[in-house]
């Protein structure tokens, strides 16, 4: 296998919404917008306003990347929580900034899509769309430590 950098990447489209990047939980209620690149047109959503939901890859952009971390920590630097590795948690300062939601899909709209409960700031470049489909989801039951838990507990609690 070769170690090569990998080829660059080119936004499909972006986020718009109006959500305050420093705040880290309540994400349900947030509705945002993913409007796509000009270089696709409506056509490229062709179908997908039949799904419920859609899953969204996208560049986390506001992160310096010299903030990026690659070893082990706290989560949300809660000594309570276990120093965990960063392959054990999902935080913003990953090695390659790149993160992945399932949202709610609420409408599409030309070549924008209507969402709901995308965990991503106004202007991140999306990377990727793909349906949620039922045989995609866990095969079986979800384990998950405690901490973990009680970190998402609002993170997607809708006001």
């Amino acid at each position: 296998m070769s170690e090569e950098p990998l080829a660059s990447l080119a936004p499909i489209g972006w986020v718009r919404c109006a959500r305050d990047p420093e705040e880290e939980d309540d994400w349900g209620a947030v509705p945002a917008r993913i409007e796509l690149a000009p270089e696709f047109g409506p056509e490229a959503l062709a179908g997908l306003e039949e799904f419920s939901h859609v899953q969204v890859l996208f560049l986390l952009h506001a992160v310096d990347p010299e903030r990026v971390e690659t070893g082990r920590r706290h989560p949300r630097n809660n000594p309570a929580w276990p120093a965990v590795g960063i392959f054990a948690q999902r935080v913003k300062r990953r090695p390659n900034r790149l993160a992945s939601t399932i949202c709610t899909l609420e409408r599409v709209d030309g070549a924008t899509l209507h969402v709901r409960g995308l965990d991503a700031i106004d202007g991140s470049p999306v990377l990727d769309l793909k349906p949620v489909m039922a045989e995609f989801l866990p095969r079986g039951p979800v384990r998950q430590p405690t901490w973990a838990t009680e970190l998402m507990a609002a993170y997607w609690r809708r006001h």
